[in-house]
């Protein structure tokens, strides 16, 4: 596999890992902010779904079509991190598909030193193969917070339900590892 290949083979299974997190949740679950800054399901995806259309849209000249209402100049500080209730949960999901997808059309005709430009950025003069390291690093790092927030809700964990990639055990396992490790936090 070369490496436009390897990267951008990573990115989709973050974003895989991103979706699974969140579907088959009663949509309570998934606008519920789950820590003290409101981080919540529906919310990451979201913002994963602006963040990815503005650097593989914006940033390489094929602007997303449709307007985000978080991209406003009126709109509050972290707009995208939550969904309004006008916002359905399958129209999130279904925003951050279309969003992917518009991404993945503009990388596959693209080699990897094409040129970018993201304003936000110290340095804003870039490249295709910055973008796409930058995005799994982004996404890869908010399917993590997806991990937490969903075992949080209702105990799912790991990598996907068919490789959860964790050890075997059931809930008697984990209590006890629970257990073992809270003991060893309660000494330090």
């Amino acid at each position: 596999m070369d490496v436009k290949s390897t990267v951008w083979h990573y990115l989709k299974n973050a974003r895989e890992q991103v979706l699974w997190k969140v579907e088959g949740l009663p949509e309570r679950d998934q606008r519920m902010p789950l820590t003290p800054t409101g981080t919540n399901l529906l919310g990451v995806v979201k913002h994963l779904a602006g963040v990815e259309a503005e650097y593989f849209g914006m940033c390489l000249g094929r602007p997303w079509p449709q307007p985000m209402a978080f991209w406003a100049d009126d709109a509050q500080p972290n707009d995208d991190m939550w969904a309004t209730a006008d916002e359905s949960p399958a129209q999130i999901l279904d925003l951050y598909r279309q969003v992917t997808a518009f991404a993945d059309e503009t990388i596959a005709p693209l080699p990897l030193d094409t040129r970018a430009h993201v304003p936000w950025w110290r340095e804003p003069d870039t490249t295709l193969h910055h973008l796409l390291v930058h995005m799994t690093a982004e996404t890869a790092r908010h399917a993590g917070h997806l991990d937490i927030l969903r075992e949080q809700v209702d105990g799912q964990a790991g990598w996907s339900p068919e490789h959860p990639n964790l050890p075997e055990g059931g809930a008697d396992h984990w209590a006890a590892c629970v257990a073992r490790l809270r003991e060893i936090a309660e000494r330090a």
